[in-house]
């Protein structure tokens, strides 16, 4: 048989054999159901929401083609990307997991940037969120808000570094040479592009607005739908001990940088939802300088659920999968390196000097345990919201 054949043959053995866990482990699949579908619920729908909206409106506004105009000397040398990448990356930061493959497709589709411009941009785009990082992971698993600043110094240092070593990603076409010898605009000129890119999108503002909340919730529909699939495909592999035989090999793996061998079971868990790894990290007996060097290494690499989520917005384009899948593995293996150079001189126990007046550890669980009190009440609005523009819309329509 052909790779082909053996590829099909693969595929649908697997959903088979995941059909049929289904059927004899209903209770645990529901249960892993309800656990991803609390975390797209509580954290994951209003984290990303109102990040995904202002974006789309800020590019509809023409705002970052103003941006892009003056970061264009930066990001073009430094990454080979055009300026209007460094909002991508902006917006990929402040709001996580996969904003920056929605916008890189969204900036594609209107020809803004090449293919290979975006598989470069992508590439280095996607990361966690300050508030999962200091929230959920350093508060909520390890209860030291003291290891926040370490994650996020590791993780987005990584970013940079990924994007360094991904500018030598294919060809440099004509077009991006030809930009390369135009200087830094004026303000003047940089608001009349502005200006032509709102007059492009002759969209009323109510729109734009209806617009940005319907394709930002069909984004977060799909992406709760991974989660609640990766949460049951982790919890199926766990009933059928393949994750023990794979914590084996990684036992292994672990075994030759000196790493405690209760950490393979969590790391093979993270591969597929970094969320729950890093929970298992925080929960076993092994030394802390070596469970957030992991911890570190499953939240660069984002898992195969934030995974799948960013390569379903890149199936819609000409952008490919592996050089993101590539870049991930770069960028957990940088982020767990940082980590360990780096722990002397971030991590302080006893408190970070700098907020030392500020009681950081109360007003970090605080803030953490006020935005989930209020999250499911704001998913809950936000849906209604999008029934009722999309239920006026068909109601036009049909007129």
């Amino acid at each position: 048989m052909t790779r082909s054949h053996w590829q099909t043959l693969l595929l649908g053995t697997s959903a088979a054999i995941l059909a049929i866990s289904l059927m004899v482990f209903p209770q645990a699949a529901f249960d892993a159901s309800l656990r991803g579908l609390s975390i797209w619920w509580d954290v994951v729908f209003p984290s990303l929401l109102p990040f995904f909206i202002i974006s789309e409106l800020l590019i509809a506004f023409g705002v970052v083609s103003f941006l892009g105009a003056f970061m264009e000397p930066f990001m073009r040398p430094l990454f080979k990307v055009p300026g209007t990448g460094g909002f991508v990356w902006a917006m990929g930061v402040a709001s996580g997991n996969p904003a920056g493959a929605k916008l890189t497709t969204r900036l594609w589709k209107e020809a803004r940037i090449t293919t290979m411009e975006s598989e470069r941009l992508v590439s280095f785009t996607t990361a966690s969120n300050p508030l999962f990082l200091f929230g959920a992971i350093a508060v909520g698993f390890f209860h030291d808000p003291a290891l926040g600043l370490l994650l996020a110094f590791a993780h987005y240092a990584a970013n940079v570094f990924v994007g360094i070593i991904m500018r030598f990603h294919g060809r440099e076409d004509v077009s991006s040479r030809l930009k390369k010898k135009l200087t830094l605009p004026s303000v003047k000129a940089a608001f009349q592009l502005l200006h032509e890119e709102r007059l492009r999108d002759n969209r009323p503002i109510g729109k734009k607005l209806g617009d940005s909340v319907q394709s930002s919730v069909q984004t977060l529909l799909m992406i709760g739908g991974f989660i609640i699939l990766f949460s049951v495909i982790n919890e199926i592999l766990s009933l059928l001990n393949v994750t023990v035989v794979l914590a084996m090999f990684a036992g292994v793996f672990l075994t030759v940088f000196q790493f405690s061998s209760e950490l393979s079971v969590p790391i093979v868990s993270g591969l597929f939802e970094m969320t729950l790894g890093s929970q298992l990290a925080s929960l076993t007996d092994a030394p802390l300088k070596q469970k957030v060097i992991v911890t570190s290494f499953m939240l660069a690499f984002a898992g195969f659920s934030a995974q799948a989520q960013a390569g379903s917005l890149l199936a819609e384009t000409d952008i490919r999968f592996h050089p993101f899948f590539i870049a991930r593995c770069l960028q957990g293996v940088i982020a767990a390196v940082l980590t360990y150079v780096c722990w002397d001189v971030f991590y302080h126990p006893e408190g970070i000097a700098v907020f030392s007046f500020w009681d950081y550890t109360a007003s970090g669980q605080g803030i953490w345990e006020m935005f989930l009190l209020g999250s499911p009440y704001f998913t809950l609005g936000m849906l209604l919201v999008s029934i009722c523009i999309f239920h006026r819309r068909k109601m036009k329509l049909s007129v």
